[in-house]
């Protein structure tokens, strides 16, 4: 009897021996599960994150899938630490094995599968775990995990075939998932711990590597205690491996688990709005006619001449890797170049958030508090009011998510009307409340709106870049996406075609009301808003410097608008609805602030205008740079036109609309103009120095919201402050190279106005609270 079953073992034992040399067997021929080809075992299908970095080396975010946020890294640039504690804790023997650790695969055998200790520590070796990574799914019982072994056996001894051993640690840490939107060990480094992987302390690398058995159960947002705990086990195995003397491991053991958490989020950090629009320029597709609608008339012209002109534009389409398919920024892992300095963003978006939410701002809402009609001008009736703010509820995700579930219009407007608790925003952070929807879209709308940009004007680089004042919570862009009037700003491009047409800034008009009649057969008599020197001949520089309509209107008329048009089109405005009517020069046109920023280069690049770039080079994951970017130039006016208009410009930052900055602490040598539109719908500043040019915009989400009064309602006193406070903090950070000493290169001695100067500075002095 007893040798019977002696003689059955061992048959099973055989048979068990032949079936596991089979099934291994048939896993590398490809018959069971799925066996990758060389190829691919050379060339594993990982998902990289893109990388945006600053002109200063600074990492402004990433673009990738929600589940692919991962950064590559080499193996120099991981921790040792890391490596370490990853060897001690989940593979002892790896240097030594070639993919299968026989030692630990016979005691998981024993202990786990016939003892049944589940504290035994697993036979999976880190290869093991990275085959499971890249090509193992999720099993959905246990026996379709145990048909995965195998398989993964079969996989991790060719990788070790191909693959060093420091590649396979390299390869393991950039393919983990750390959870919390942290892909990779360089996400997690700098989510959890805000630094890079290389500088990650011996106790930050313990409990990174302590995730890799059950992120979601180590989860040290989550489970802080239950993570410390698994930390300490990562450096008792750290000790046992003589990594750790027992004195370290001890002192190490006592530390509290502290996290510097960084939540990899796509609305917030740096640059949020320069990184949204760049994302949409770079995967911009070639523009059809038939995909815009009617209304969309001046977005395919726009875009048409973009994919044609700029190569930025539609990149990705435009460009094919070497197996010919098109890249992804989403998962190439390429690197972007930006011109972007981090410093000069960091400045400009404080300079907005302090002028607009530490003073304009609290105006604005003690101004409309107790008004019926607030946050809009009580010009509107209610049924306007009314119509606009359904018409902003038809575009809401919710809006639209309701009609394709089929609620009809009455349900729709009776659950916008229904309180429910949200969180909404406010200037002293978020706001846990009871409030409509319906409520909640005019809330938002008292918040007022910016969009700033600053470049080189000698090589197009942009150097900040502010779509608004929270990307989170209002998203529409205000640098280059969206257009406003432009109101006396437009006055410069009118200077210009009057000094092309060989006037100069001595010549005087007469400051008096004029009516022109249009081609129409109307009379058209624009307004001014101050009552100086009426009737006197002043001087075309007086004239700009104080933004007078008068001697605007007279220029127009003795010019020609269509001239005038023609000139704008050729500063690098593209809206194709500037009407050539007298009006004209008072600047109803709707331009973007980027449009206007880089048409002003032209008055400091000798009359040259310059596109504003935005990428220097794009490299790909390997390193290779694979396109460069140069700046586009242009001559628009002559070099001495430009010379005159820096002459007169500087008369408005000296002496006229703009000499508030003089105030706020600019001694530099400064061109500048203000700009209000009617009713103080928009407030603008453009400012030019011999290094930077800055533009600004301010005003509410709609036209009709603004200030009632032009106290606050200016130009010079909603857009200008911004401008002066950037230009501070650039000028007081020496490492930038800015200096208020820098002037203008202009000729020698130049001075066109020189025989009436005296006469127009007593005339214009005082005008600091000067009203447009």
């Amino acid at each position: 009897m007893i040798k019977k079953i002696v003689i059955l073992l061992w048959v099973l034992f055989v048979t068990a021996v032949l079936a596991a040399v089979g099934l291994f067997w048939a896993a590398s021929k490809g018959y069971v599960g799925y066996v990758p080809e060389i190829e691919e075992l050379e060339n594993p299908n990982y998902k990289f994150a893109t990388q945006l970095i600053s002109s200063d080396g600074v990492g402004l975010g990433t673009w990738s899938y929600s589940k692919e946020n991962r950064i590559y890294v080499t193996y120099d640039q991981i921790s040792p630490f890391v490596v370490k504690a990853l060897i001690d804790t989940e593979d002892e023997r790896f240097r030594e094995h070639s993919g299968i650790d026989g030692r630990s695969l016979v005691r998981a055998i024993i202990k786990r599968g016939l003892l049944m200790q589940k504290n035994a520590g697993g036979g999976s070796t880190i290869t093991q775990q990275l085959a499971k990574q890249l090509y193992s799914g999720v099993a959905e019982n246990v026996l379709e995990r145990a048909l995965q072994k195998p398989i993964e056996w079969v996989i991790a001894v060719k990788l070790e075939r191909y693959y060093t051993k420091n590649e396979i640690l390299m390869m393991y840490l950039n393919k983990f998932d750390f959870l919390n939107n942290a892909v990779g060990i360089k996400t997690a480094s700098k989510t959890y711990f805000s630094k890079d992987p290389l500088d990650l302390k011996i106790e930050e690398a313990a409990t990174l590597i302590g995730m890799c058995k059950n992120p979601s159960y180590f989860n040290p947002l989550k489970h802080l205690e239950r993570t410390r705990i698994r930390r300490n086990v990562v450096l008792n195995q750290m000790n046992r491996a003589h990594d750790l003397s027992d004195q370290e491991c001890d002192s190490l053991k006592k530390l509290p688990l502290t996290l510097h958490y960084s939540r990899v989020d796509h609305k917030e950090g740096l640059a949020t709005y320069f990184r949204e629009y760049l994302r949409g320029l770079m995967t911009a597709k070639e523009p059809i006619k038939s995909n815009y609608r009617g209304w969309q008339a001046q977005q395919f012209y726009q875009d048409s001449i973009a994919w044609k002109n700029d190569p930025l534009y539609g990149w990705c389409q435009k460009n094919v890797k070497p197996d010919g398919t098109h890249y992804s920024i989403y998962t190439d892992g390429l690197k972007i170049h930006t011109t972007i300095d981090s410093r000069m963003q960091r400045y400009a978006e404080e300079a907005v958030k302090e002028h607009i939410n530490g003073y304009l701002q609290p105006h604005f809402f003690k101004e409309k508090k107790g008004r019926r009609k607030a946050p809009f001008s009580n010009k509107l009736s209610q049924d306007q009011i009314d119509n606009i703010l359904e018409r902003t509820m038809r575009s809401t995700e919710r809006y639209r998510l309701m009609r394709k579930a089929g609620a009809s219009k009455a349900a729709i407007k009776a659950a916008f009307n229904k309180k429910v608790k949200m969180e909404v925003y406010s200037l002293n952070g978020v706001i846990d409340t009871l409030m409509t929807p319906m409520d909640s879209i005019r809330y938002y709308k008292y918040f007022l709106r910016a969009g700033f940009m600053s470049m080189d004007p000698h090589n197009g680089y942009v150097k900040a870049y502010v779509g608004g004042t929270n990307y989170h919570y209002f998203q529409y862009d205000m640098a280059m996406v969206g257009r406003r009037q432009v109101g006396s700003t437009i006055k410069p491009f009118l200077y210009s075609l009057a000094m092309e047409n060989g006037y100069s800034p001595c010549d005087e008009l007469k400051n008096v009301q004029p009516t022109i009649i249009t081609e129409t057969g109307e009379a058209w008599t624009p307004r001014n808003a101050s009552n100086k020197r009426i009737g006197e001949a002043v001087t075309l520089k007086w004239g700009l410097a104080t933004s007078n309509n008068w001697i605007s209107a007279q220029l127009i008329h003795k010019l020609n608008p269509y001239a005038l048009v023609r000139l704008i089109h050729s500063f690098g405005v593209l809206n194709q609805d500037i009407q050539p009517t007298p009006a004209l020069c008072l600047g109803p046109c709707d331009i973007s602030v980027g449009e206007m920023v880089g048409a002003y280069t032209a008055f400091v690049n000798k009359g040259i205008r310059v596109n504003p770039l935005f990428v220097t080079s794009i490299e790909d994951a390997d390193g290779n740079v694979i396109s460069d970017f140069t700046a586009r130039f242009q001559e628009v006016i002559g070099e001495d036109s430009s010379y005159k208009m820096i002459e007169m410009l500087r008369g408005v930052a000296n002496h006229g609309t703009g000499v508030r900055t003089r105030r706020l602490g600019i001694t530099a040598d400064i061109g500048a103009k203000t700009g209000t539109t009617n009713l103080n719908s928009d407030g603008w500043f453009m400012g030019i120095t011999p290094s930077l040019v800055s533009g600004c915009w301010v005003g509410g989400e709609e036209r009709d919201i603004h200030f009632d009064t032009m106290y606050y309602g200016q130009g010079a006193a909603m857009a200008l402050p911004i401008w002066a406070i950037y230009m501070n903090k650039v000028y007081n950070d020496k490492d930038l190279g800015y200096s208020q000493e820098e002037v203008f290169n202009l000729p020698e001695n130049y001075n066109p106005c020189k025989d009436k100067y005296k006469e127009t500075l007593t005339h214009t002095q005082g005008l600091d609270d000067f009203f447009e």
